[in-house]
């Protein structure tokens, strides 16, 4: 059974995914810092094809990820899919407003985390295994008030080609995510009253990445752009 480990996985898009992967036979794991959230997602994944378990675990912190990744060294032994989805975005602020504090929030969960894991992940993983960042639309695209969210998306943009170029010649294969605007909770943390009609549900994002995972190896899939960006909004 493949094994794909999910970070951020108990809601949103990263919830959506665990449950397409399992449902595709997969033994999935998701990661949360929340131990409510966490047993829920367990409890709506389950019964599917595969097998799901919960793991806590802070992204940010390097001693939580290396717990993570020694007991899935020990459960499982190697990684198929990897998805760094774990993510915060923060209220709309502009730079001279925005606090320090929620700067490195931001950029030490969505950038230092996805270096983190991807980091404790790559000795687990061997050719015909796929690394898929979730990077959003914000990526690409600027967005006023939104600095430390932008600058960490961007900034993944840039961790996720380079570390494509870094392990082609090991056989695997490294997908940006860029979905456009998600109905997902993360709107309540800068945009409450977002018109969440018009945009896409994790679910169609779920099924896109799944796709592109299951590609032949010689696909050349690089990034999955997929939904509305928020200006269409």
């Amino acid at each position: 059974m493949k094994v794909a480990l999910i970070t951020g996985g108990s809601r949103g898009i990263g919830l959506a995914m665990a449950k397409a992967f399992a449902a595709a036979g997969y033994a999935v794991i998701i990661t949360s810092r929340d131990d409510a959230r966490l047993k829920k997602a367990v409890g709506e994944v389950k019964g599917s094809a595969g097998s799901v378990e919960g793991s806590i675990c802070n992204v940010s912190d390097p001693a939580s990820v290396q717990k993570l990744f020694a007991a899935i060294r020990q459960n499982y032994g190697s990684i198929d899919v990897l998805v760094n989805n774990a993510g915060v975005a923060h209220e709309l602020l502009g730079v001279e407003k925005l606090p320090l504090e929620t700067w490195k929030r931001v950029i030490d969960t969505n950038l230092t985390g996805t270096f983190l894991v991807t980091q404790a992940a790559l000795p687990l993983m061997k050719a015909g295994s796929t690394i898929v960042n979730n990077l959003s639309v914000a990526a690409l695209q600027p967005f006023a008030g939104m600095s430390a969210y932008n600058a960490s998306k961007f900034g993944t943009l840039g961790f996720t080609k380079a570390l494509r170029e870094e392990v082609r010649k090991q056989g695997i294969r490294v997908l940006a995510l860029i979905p456009g605007a998600t109905d997902t909770e993360i709107w309540q943390q800068f945009w409450p009253d977002a018109p969440r009609a018009k945009m896409i549900s994790p679910e169609t994002v779920a099924q896109a990445v799944l796709h592109a995972v299951s590609a032949p190896p010689e696909a050349a899939i690089e990034e999955i752009c997929i939904g509305p960006t928020a200006g269409v909004l």
